[in-house]
């Protein structure tokens, strides 16, 4: 499949596909959990810088910005609230490519359909577009483009936010093809990144990008629309692996099913390990043990051994296990405060802790073996890829808006979602 075949079949895809059912129950629930963490990140300093940039530089009112009352133009908009929502880490994430699907586009396709005046439905249906495409694109380019340094979130984001705002605004299939192919040279986002404000506005510059490609498209603008691939092309240019079965199901098949949602304010790498602690029958006093095995790739992302901040407690196996076994709500973002470091009571546990490898595990399992102080073991896994279904995973999600927000606050966003409010009212909600 060459550039111009994949560029045709991704525009047909955007203004064609019929979304399934379950798969739009899973992005409802996404567009839940989206909200919830960028109302909760509305204050963090790299979203108050963008909100002044945004407030200078002013603009036609087309879109609300989270946490404030002023609105913007639709393409400064996505990036503020795409920078925002992404200001914790806290959102979800799909395995296949290894990003972050809703951040990049659910702020492109709800600043655009507030521009455009788009009903709910519509701008649910071009989101879940638009994070299957971004996923899509993601296994397309492959483990290579990422391992390199590129950032997925931000690059093959910004396809998925090009294909939800061009189907808002109602582009041709050849305006969509120009889109794509104008978005292919700016789409960007390097890892270099992580650990500063530049790695959430990767999120941004994502959303941002496709709501700009979709608006010249729609103006005229004229693209090479085989810029996917072949000489020059962006994944040629990108390490990308040119992996074209990964549109073999388009349409057909939803990858975004298997979206993971993050229950715990803290590194991916841990949660496993954290949901197997769940079913630990027995509290801290009377643990003598704990071994924790974990595929290869995490012992070098999140196994700091003695952490010295709240912070670096999140990307720390033996530092969430004392606190889960103790009792601590790693759902709660002011959990992972400095002082964890310095209690006592938590060091001692963290050091009856020991992790290892094991290449026989996937990226989203963990084994433990709780050894207990009479000398019992409990054995205890947990597989992040299995389906809990769909009213447990609501459960979650719901209780996890409530943690943020506050009960009343998460209900009155559900009810929206539920009720498939328009864009502009439910982007009321997230004002202040």
């Amino acid at each position: 499949m060459d550039g111009v075949e994949i560029g045709e079949r991704l525009a047909g895809f955007a203004l064609g596909a019929v979304t399934a059912q379950n798969a739009m129950e899973i992005l409802r629930l996404s567009l839940l959990d989206w909200a919830a963490v960028s109302v909760a990140g509305r204050d963090e300093p790299v979203a108050t810088v963008l909100r002044e940039q945004a407030a200078d530089e002013g603009g036609t009112p087309q879109a609300t910005l989270i946490g404030s009352e002023l609105r913007i133009p639709a393409r400064m908009a996505a990036l503020v609230n795409g920078t925002i929502s992404h200001a914790l880490d806290y959102d979800d994430t799909h395995f296949a490519h290894i990003g972050h699907p809703s951040v990049a586009v659910i702020p492109a396709a709800l600043a655009v359909g507030e521009a455009v005046g788009a009903s709910g439905p519509a701008m649910q249906e071009a989101a879940l577009i638009g994070v299957e495409a971004s996923i899509r694109v993601g296994v397309w380019l492959g483990r290579a483009h990422y391992q390199v340094g590129y950032h997925q979130t931000a690059t093959a984001g910004a396809f998925g936010a090009t294909l939800a705002a061009g189907r808002l605004m109602g582009l041709t299939k050849g305006q969509m093809q120009h889109a794509i192919g104008l978005v292919t040279t700016r789409a960007s986002g390097i890892k270099a990144q992580f650990g500063t404000m530049g790695k959430p506005m990767n999120a941004g510059l994502a959303a941002s990008n496709g709501v700009e490609a979709a608006q010249l498209a729609a103006r005229g603008f004229v693209s090479a629309p085989g810029a996917m691939d072949g000489q020059n092309g962006f994944g040629p240019t990108h390490h990308g692996e040119g992996q074209g079965a990964a549109f073999d199901t388009l349409g057909q098949e939803w990858l975004f099913e298997s979206v993971q949602h993050k229950f715990h304010a803290c590194c991916h790498g841990l949660h496993a390990t954290l949901e197997a602690l769940r079913d630990l029958d027995a509290g801290a006093d009377a643990v003598e043990s704990v071994e924790i095995t974990t595929h290869p790739r995490w012992l070098s992302v999140c196994n700091i051994a003695t952490p010295e901040s709240g912070l670096q407690s999140k990307f720390s196996y033996r530092m969430v296990t004392a606190m889960a076994l103790t009792g601590y709500d790693t759902a709660r973002l002011d959990t992972f405060d400095d002082a964890l470091c310095a209690d006592a009571g938590l060091a001692a546990l963290r050091e009856r802790v020991s992790v290892q490898s094991d290449d026989n595990l996937t990226e989203m399992q963990a084994r433990l073996r709780v050894t207990l102080k009479d000398g019992s073991v409990q054995e205890l896994f947990h597989d992040l890829d299995a389906d809990p279904g769909l009213a447990a995973r609501q459960n979650r999600v719901r209780a996890k808006a409530a943690t943020l927000l506050g009960e009343g606050r998460a209900d009155a966003i559900w009810q929206a979602i539920e009720a498939d409010a328009p864009p502009e009212e439910f982007a009321a909600l997230l004002v202040r």
